[in-house]
């Protein structure tokens, strides 16, 4: 399949990713369902012209997706890619909570891909253009995460106990947030961009190399009360990967 060249096309082939994992009962498909979710908020904002250069954007944001979408495609052909997905995708089937799932994921996604996707956009003119349209697109993710937090919540009924126990410990798995990886991802970004795209080699595999080790942590957290804590919430979620979808796409 070749690559995506607009956000609809985008949704199209996550729609693909999301309907195999269905049929064959693959974790992966906890992701690309989020995922999906989160862009199709941004298209309808791009239909809406919220953005100061909404062209620009959708280019950027279809270049962040084919990051993702190449990847899992090289996964599943047994293609080399970078080693935090490489992580995250070779975990589907351990016995992790959905939400470790849709983090690692997230971590990566975010982290690693969109750095890069932002620094490549800009090749050639000044970072600094779109960053209030990349900040904007941090405002639209938020007003959606509380929903996502509730659906969430219908297919993994004991996800309130991490809150309660994150409370308790002073090393949290979920000291992480999509607010803190975007910040994350514009540091990168400005990095990657100072190097410019023939120079960025070395710098992205020292991002892969820290996005691996957050994701090591959402797999495996410090604190032995945040272990268990997930661990009971795993015990008590559903498995069913077409019970999961359905449930969280319910209105």
């Amino acid at each position: 399949m070749s690559q995506a060249t607009t956000i609809k096309e985008v949704l199209d082939q996550l729609d693909g990713i999301i309907e195999d994992a269905i049929k064959t009962n693959d974790r992966l498909g906890l992701f690309a369902y989020i995922y999906r979710r989160t862009t199709a908020e941004i298209q309808k904002e791009i239909q809406l012209k919220s953005f100061e250069n909404n062209e620009r954007l959708e280019k950027m944001d279809v270049l962040f997706a084919n990051l993702y979408l190449d990847a899992h495609r090289d996964y599943k052909n047994g293609n080399e890619i970078s080693r935090s997905w490489e992580f995250a995708f070779k975990n589907k089937n351990e016995s992790l909570t959905i939400l470790q799932h849709i983090l690692m994921g997230m971590s990566t996604h975010i982290n690693l891909d969109l750095a890069i996707a932002t620094s490549r956009t800009m090749n050639g003119n000044e970072l600094s253009e779109i960053e209030n349209d990349f900040n904007k697109v941090n405002d639209v993710l938020f007003n959606i995460i509380n929903e996502l937090q509730e659906r969430l919540g219908k297919v993994s009924p004991l996800l309130f106990l991490l809150d309660w126990a994150g409370k308790n410990s002073d090393e949290r798995i979920i000291d992480f947030s999509m607010r803190k990886a975007r910040e994350q991802a514009w540091n990168g970004a400005n990095l990657l961009w100072a190097l410019g795209n023939d120079g960025q080699s070395e710098a992205i595999m020292g991002l892969d190399s820290l996005v691996l080790n957050v994701n090591k942590v959402i797999k495996q957290p410090k604190s032995r009360v945040i272990g268990f804590v997930l661990k009971a919430i795993a015990r008590f979620e559903q498995k069913n990967i077409g019970a999961i979808i359905s449930k969280l796409r319910e209105p």
